[in-house]
């Protein structure tokens, strides 16, 4: 079972993103805050559950939490900012939507960058530790999936309907035989001999 808090009466919300390691695509935050004294043994790391569990405990998540919320940076700001300003910026976008206000966050990771005046933590391997992170977790990653399977309608070919862009070697296969779409991110390294194949992009995404 995952703690239900890191101090005990006030308003505490947890944080987290998905997508950063994605050749394409949003990257998706979410914030959620749990009732006091609220527990589900099934909440955990969205990557330690299946696609099953992560959508029924949506619904979960949605009906208990007093406030919950998920935003997006845009592929546009990835490559205008880099991923991890763009993921800071979903997660504040995520918060600011919370009702009633935070006193405190729980953020997933070790950094964490905004212009809040909202005093935070920094928890690594925060989804796998505390409920309302991890809730922030599951809530992020069904939203992005079921983004990208939507995307995968108009851009049949790249299975986004199964990797959600993730740098599998199906998807980098598809990116070399029918070249980027507009939703790939420029400034990710999209295939490692990109330079002698007339690819903008320079950076890798790690």
């Amino acid at each position: 079972m995952l703690l239900p808090y890191l101090e005990a009466d006030r308003i505490e919300a947890g944080c987290d993103e998905v997508g950063r390691g994605c050749l394409c695509g949003p990257v998706v935050a979410a914030a959620v805050i749990l009732p006091s004294g609220y527990s589900n043994k099934w909440i955990n790391d969205s990557k330690k559950i299946t696609k099953a569990e992560r959508e029924d405990l949506v619904v979960e998540i949605s009906n208990v939490a007093l406030s919950w919320a998920v935003a997006e940076a845009s592929v546009a700001e990835i490559d205008q900012i880099n991923i991890l300003n763009a993921s800071f910026l979903a997660m504040e976008r995520a918060i600011r939507k919370l009702s009633p206000t935070p006193e405190h966050l729980l953020i997933d990771g070790n950094r964490f960058k905004t212009t809040l005046n909202i005093p935070f933590d920094c928890i690594v391997k925060g989804d796998g530790k505390f409920a309302s992170i991890a809730a922030a977790s599951i809530l992020a990653k069904v939203h992005r999936d079921r983004y990208m399977a939507h995307l995968a309608l108009e851009f049949p070919g790249y299975g986004w309907e199964k990797n959600a862009g993730y740098p599998t070697k199906a998807h980098r296969e598809a990116i070399r035989r029918n070249g980027p779409t507009p939703w790939h991110r420029q400034t990710f390294r999209l295939l490692p001999d990109q330079l002698t194949l007339g690819f903008n992009s320079t950076t890798d995404s790690n």
